[in-house]
This record gives C-alpha cells, structure tokens and sequence, in this order.
C-alpha cells in the first residue's frame, strides 16, 4: 500500500478534525504533489511545484506553532528538537528549490533528495509524534488543536522563510508580516499569469 493511501486510510480513522488527521491528510496530499511535480512538464510542473511549496510552507508553520508545543509535553524534546530541525533544514532547501529553474536537471537532483527527506521526516512524526498525541490527548483537545492548525495555516507565510524555520517564536513573530507579504506576491503572480 502506498504511503498516501495508508495515511488516509488512518485519517478516516479520526473523528472529524482532529489534529493528527488533518496531518495525515496533508502528509498524503504532499506524497501526491512530489509525484505530480516529478510526473509533470511545462507550465504545470511549475504550478505543482508552487502548489507543494506552499503547502509545505503552511503546514510546517502549523505544526511548529501548535503540534510541537503539546508533541514536547508527550513525546519528548529529544524528538521535537529532531523534528524542528528537520524542519529548519527542509525550509532552506525549499527556498533553494523555489529560486531554480524548475525544469532543470539541478533542481530535479535538489527535488528528489528533498522528497527523500520530507518523507522521513513525516515518517518520523507519524511514528514518534502522533501515537503519545492519540494515547495521551482527549478527543475534545485533539479537535481543539485540529482547529487552530487550520487558524495558524490560514495565518501562515505561503513561501519558505528560512530565517524563521524550526523556531515557534520566530514563526510567531515574524509568520503574520512574512504571510501578509507572501500573499500579496503570490496574488501579483496569479494576476500576471492570467493576462
């Protein structure tokens, strides 16, 4: 079984909006857009690629500020400093990645070693984070977590900041100015595009 069709299968699992499904969730929407960047030529592997890398960017944004807060109360600083780390690193290459061409062989090497590393890094969370999530959080504050993920991605930059990556207090101070600037950039190129 695939990676994705496991982590939605677990998802399916959880009550509505828990934090641990809504990850699961975005881990495997994340598997399917590493696929579709590799799968895709032309202007649509950019749009995937875009698509990946703000996806990537809210979601570990989200999990700094709200999963590994409560993660380090039950699974550990051991493995919420490896997970923030990973984090930091993943954030660096991903803002590599989104200055290259796209469509050139370096980049392609630079994508796949980070597809490598992104994956383990989920792994590492779905085997290390989630199960003390599940056995030591209530169903009430997993939901309650599950919506302020969903309020801190709403909030959360749409490119890679490296400068802030693998720190909840950085994320937390500079995340609101960061986001606002994102999206005003990421509108602008929308709206060229379109013309």
């Amino acid at each position: 079984m695939k990676h994705a069709e496991r982590e939605r299968m677990e998802a399916a699992r959880l009550p509505e909006g828990n934090i641990v499904g809504l990850l699961l969730e975005q881990h495997a929407r994340i598997r399917e857009l590493f696929i579709a960047v590799k799968a895709s030529t032309g202007d649509q592997k950019q749009r995937n690629f875009d698509e990946l890398r703000e996806l990537l960017a809210v979601h570990e944004v989200g999990e700094e500020m709200i999963l590994r807060p409560v993660s380090k109360d039950t699974a550990g600083k051991e493995v919420t400093d490896a997970r923030n780390h990973e984090e930091d690193e993943a954030t660096h290459v991903l803002a590599r990645l989104e200055g290259m061409d796209v469509h050139s062989a370096e980049f392609d090497a630079e994508f796949y070693r980070f597809e490598q590393a992104v994956s383990d890094h989920a792994e590492h969370e779905e085997n290390e984070e989630f199960p003390t999530l599940l056995a030591q959080r209530t169903e009430a504050e997993l939901k309650r977590l599950g919506d302020r993920l969903l309020r801190a991605e709403k909030a959360a930059p749409t490119h890679p900041h490296p400068s802030a990556a693998g720190s909840p207090a950085m994320v937390k101070a500079a995340g609101p100015f960061a986001a606002m600037l994102d999206r005003a950039r990421d509108a602008v190129k929308k709206s060229s595009e379109d013309h």
